[in-house]
């Protein structure tokens, strides 16, 4: 049987992120990036077979994107033909009550994303030009939307549901939907592979600039920390994560702040970057070891909010068998992993710190043989679980 492979397409705002993958060995084909989409000045990089290809030119929109992208492919290769693509997998954030699985796109599930829009205000109008786009320019392909929230579809209502006047709660679709879903299914399946096991309890960290925790148990997820939108949760690059609601009304009452400027506060300006100035984990520690206070105070914090949400989702789930650590801080942050799980140690939690401090490529287990609960460092990668999705409906 030849290789097949899927085109991934992450459409943001003003850029485009692409993948060619095998989903059957896992293999990344080619890569690249459009970005700055509307500005004066765009640039569009295409990687293959160990080249690289860098294009300096105004990018007026997403379709002149992706056809300059079919171009490169056609050109520095690898042929799409050649490389057998049999479907094209778009990443889109917000999947609402709508999808519990990835969806073959047609008019009718478009329909549903852009209903979608006041859920994810910052994402799915992208995704849907994206779509759009590849619909037009790769019409004999299927195209198949893979959901960020559809692994956090099932979640027990005790879990989705909050304390909120249910008739308003049900009105305006208020509920926890999750985020960073298709790394946590990743993640989880992958590690219950490598464990030979398929009953774990399970706590994946999905820490980068934005940071989520989940609780999965027997391959199931029964928390997450991200909820109606992705502020919810843990403290990250720019995001508050938890938070007293009341703070809106007290920004709003004695600051004198509109809602849209609370919005920004929260989403952009507060978490590491609020806290240190920083939103980079890799400045806050050269601040920390120049002796700098409030950095070290922030990192606590950060630390502390791992702390309370590996504690709770441990009791909700009855135990804990397996911690993983994932995405930019999670795989390559040693001293943030030390410092949560010299508190862990409670729970039977031993590390290697040798092994912690190294710097691997791929998945690495950092417990030691007498730790109660196996900790390991695992890559995600969300393209290959894009791929295996779409796969599913091709």
């Amino acid at each position: 049987m030849s290789t097949r492979t899927v085109l991934v397409i992450n459409s943001g705002s003003s850029s485009i992120k692409y993948q060619l993958i095998d989903p059957d060995s896992g293999d990344s084909l080619a890569s690249g990036l459009v970005e700055r989409i509307g500005d004066a000045v765009g640039a569009i990089i295409h990687k293959h077979d160990g080249a690289r290809t860098v294009i300096d030119e105004p990018v007026p929109d997403h379709g002149f994107g992706l056809a300059e992208v079919l171009r490169l492919f056609d050109q520095e290769g690898p042929s799409l033909k050649e490389a057998n693509v049999v479907a094209v997998g778009h990443r889109v954030v917000q999947g609402g009550s709508h999808f519990s699985g990835p969806a073959l796109i047609d008019d009718s599930v478009v329909e549903l994303i852009e209903q979608l829009v006041p859920l994810g205000p910052l994402h799915n109008p992208a995704h849907l030009k994206g779509i759009a786009v590849a619909r037009r320019l790769m019409p004999d392909l299927p195209q198949v939307a893979v959901f960020d929230t559809a692994f956090f579809q099932d979640l027990p209502e005790e879990a989705a549901r909050y304390g909120l006047n249910r008739e308003v709660a049900d009105r305006y679709s208020i509920r926890r939907y999750g985020a960073h879903g298709t790394s946590h299914q990743f993640v989880s399946k992958e590690i219950a592979r490598r464990l030979g096991r398929e009953d774990l309890k399970q706590i994946v960290l999905h820490l980068g600039n934005g940071a989520s925790v989940s609780a999965v148990v027997d391959g199931h997820a029964v928390e997450t920390s991200m909820g109606l939108t992705p502020l919810e949760g843990l403290v990250m690059g720019g995001r508050t994560g938890d938070i007293d609601p009341a703070a809106v009304f007290h920004l709003v009452r004695v600051a004198g702040m509109s809602i849209d400027e609370i919005d920004h506060l929260f989403n952009r300006e507060s978490g590491m970057k609020g806290l240190t100035g920083q939103q980079d984990m890799r400045e806050v520690w050269k601040l920390i070891d120049a002796g700098d206070q409030d950095a070290r105070d922030a990192i606590d914090v950060y630390v502390h909010r791992l702390v309370k949400y590996v504690g709770a989702y441990t009791a909700v789930m009855g135990g804990l068998d397996a911690l993983t650590f994932t995405a930019g801080i999670g795989e390559n942050d040693a001293r943030v992993r030390a410092e949560l799980c010299h508190r862990l140690a409670y729970l039977g939690v031993r590390i290697d710190e040798e092994r912690n401090a190294t710097r691997v490529e791929g998945p690495s287990t950092i417990s030691t043989p007498e730790s109660s609960i196996v900790v390991t460092v695992y890559p995600t990668n969300e393209e290959l679980e894009i791929a295996r999705q779409a796969m599913t409906l091709v």
